[in-house]
């Protein structure tokens, strides 16, 4: 079986390509053959070592998302042959999706959408659970008002569609005006790239994707999320009765299930940036640093 490991940390150049212990599926997991995988900035902190006191041991196989097709299994919803897609949290528990075969637990994967192909549904498992999980904690409802900040990557953009798909009027803070037309494609209806041309307490609730920490736009008795773990905590706003979090995806087959609905409902898409075959996962690694990605790129078995 081959995997995607590294031994040590470091730049793209540990990356290797080598032979790995067959999976064999557990009771309570199925195993599948991965047709596609995909580049998230985990993987790249990951890699190089950032992650600090929580890197996974060494040496480790890399990755947090999968599609593919299961081979074996005992499950009656997820039979040999179902098309699947699901995400592992590598750092939790040491199960990187970056393999020929990954045997993975039945409630972190869900029947892939049949409206798009296996290597687009293995961009969606870590961003669109992200965003949500964040969604759902934020309980914005039809009609509210939501900002997200970042709305152009692959969280807030996803994050932006699937607020729009239930009623929420959305608007978008991005980072250039280069992303600006993405995020209005996307379904924001004002974009700006200038906080401080955020309405102050304009926002029932702000989705917060990369640390903008866009406090004075949402209203008193609001809520504010962020998913920027390495910015730190949101400020205090318990003043004016603005509840905060920063959330941490987890693994959800429901989860992944609503978001193959909505996918299949025409409500998300999938943007894929770029493909690359196992061999040249450096050089999808180097594309993924060089930044300003219109999309995700995948990683192709």
């Amino acid at each position: 079986m081959r995997a995607v490991r590294i031994t040590r940390f470091g730049g793209p150049d540990v990356l290797t390509v080598a032979e790995a212990p067959p999976s064999r599926a557990r009771d309570g997991e199925v195993l599948v053959r991965v047709v596609a995988s995909a580049l998230n900035p985990v993987d790249d902190k990951t890699r190089e070592g950032a992650i600090g006191a929580g890197s996974p041991p060494l040496p480790t196989i890399l990755g947090w998302e999968l599609a593919g097709v299961v081979v074996d299994s005992r499950d009656e919803a997820l039979p040999v042959g179902e098309r699947v897609f699901g995400m592992s949290h590598q750092l939790g528990t040491g199960r990187g999706t970056w393999a020929d075969l990954v045997a993975m637990p039945v409630g972190s994967l869900a029947v892939a959408p049949s409206a798009v192909s296996l290597v687009e549904a293995a961009t969606l498992p870590l961003p669109g659970l992200t965003a949500l999980q964040t969604l759902d904690w934020l309980d914005v409802r039809a009609g509210e008002r939501l900002l997200v900040a970042g709305a152009a990557g692959a969280v807030g953009g996803l994050a932006v569609q699937l607020a729009r798909a239930r009623g929420v009027r959305v608007d978008a803070l991005v980072s250039r005006p280069a992303q600006t037309e993405a995020a209005t494609d996307l379904g924001a209806e004002r974009v700006t790239t200038d906080p401080a041309d955020l309405p102050a307490g304009a926002y029932d609730a702000v989705f917060d994707t990369f640390g903008a920490f866009a406090v004075e736009a949402v209203a008193d008795g609001g809520r504010y999320a962020s998913v920027a773990t390495q910015a730190g905590p949101v400020p205090d706003l318990s003043r004016r009765s603005v509840r905060t979090t920063v959330n941490q995806v987890r693994e959800d087959g429901p989860g992944l299930a609503e978001l193959a609905k909505a996918v299949d409902a025409g409500q998300v898409r999938a943007r894929v940036e770029a493909q690359y075959g196992l061999r040249d996962v450096r050089a999808a690694h180097e594309h993924f640093r060089r930044g300003r990605l219109s999309g995700k790129i995948a990683l192709m078995f």
